[in-house]
């Protein structure tokens, strides 16, 4: 905007910017700048003015000029000239015209309503703290490796993350009806081998000489009877307490169930490579879902069960 016979009102959109000292945010704003070079009379203010208050466009130029007048008479004499809403104008000891904006209106329309704000500051080291915090009760989604690589993609390695402790707890979700649904089924097959082994021992123990073409002795019997009772008092429902990258991480948790009254165990990797340490084992699986639920209640909502065959 040209101020005919003085100079013209400039104006350059600024970028939203954050002040570090104080943590206040600042929206997208235009400032207001002052060139006392151009000084030739585009005819817009005058136009705009004479619109404006509804008067002739000569009577408004010469309203325009009379200003003019009156500004330098006030800057000559050393004082300040203020545009209200804009800023103000003065000369230096130099003799040269200085201004000053002012900032407390933002004349970008696509910022209107917008104001400055503060933001509470966000410390990286409280945030790490918080991270390795969480690794005792998710041991399986942070591990060294991806604390050092935090920087470097970090939303592709939560994707990543996210997918395979879905995939987890969908693997673990199937094994538990898995093994409910066929606990009953392992537990007859066992008893019927215990049987038929107690069975042909007793048979050959009383009639050894009926079929001698069968050439089994008592001992042997015996070990097959033994191996088959052993098969079926196996602990196979564990209730698990977590899933680690390393082998290390996986027995200092051992040590922490310990001591914290439980008799943890290593049942080795899963399908992920991870090696997965357990609270407890059962041989009964309803004794094992009483456990899960104890567990779950006063230690840790994400532990879950385990059957293998």
């Amino acid at each position: 905007m040209v101020i005919p016979a003085f100079g013209a009102l400039l104006t350059q959109k600024k970028s939203a910017v954050l002040h570090k000292a104080s943590n206040t945010f600042y929206p997208p704003t235009k400032l207001v700048s002052f060139n006392q070079q151009l000084t030739s009379n585009d005819g817009l203010l005058v136009s705009y003015m004479a619109h404006a208050e509804k008067k002739g466009y000569e009577a408004m130029l010469e309203s325009v000029h009379a200003t003019i007048v009156d500004w330098k008479r006030i800057l000559k004499n050393g004082d300040k000239v203020t545009i209200p809403n804009i800023g103000e104008l003065w000369k230096n000891t130099d003799g040269k015209l200085q201004f000053q904006p002012f900032e407390k209106v933002n004349y970008l329309t696509s910022s209107f309503g917008l104001a400055p704000f503060v933001s509470t500051q966000v410390t990286r080291e409280v945030l790490k703290e918080e991270v390795v915090a969480l690794e005792e009760d998710i041991p399986f989604i942070i591990t060294p490796e991806s604390r050092k690589e935090s920087s470097f993609r970090p939303y592709l390695k939560y994707a990543a993350i996210f997918l395979l402790a879905l995939s987890t707890g969908l693997t673990g979700y199937k094994a538990y009806r898995n093994g409910v649904a066929n606990q009953q089924l392992a537990q007859e097959e066992a008893q019927e081998q215990i049987i038929k082994h107690i069975q042909e021992a007793t048979f050959f123990e009383t009639a050894p000489l009926v079929l001698p073409s069968l050439n089994l002795d008592v001992k042997t019997v015996e070990k097959a009877t033994t191996e088959a009772t052993a098969i079926a008092v196996e602990k196979r429902h564990h209730i698990i307490a977590g899933a680690f990258r390393f082998r290390k991480n996986a027995e200092k948790k051992i040590r922490q169930l310990t001591r914290r009254g439980f008799e943890p165990s290593y049942i080795g990797t899963n399908n992920f490579g991870l090696h997965v340490v357990a609270y407890e084992s059962y041989v009964n699986p309803k004794e094992a879902l009483r456990a899960l639920k104890r567990i779950r209640r006063n230690h840790s909502n994400d532990a879950w069960l385990k059957s293998v065959k």
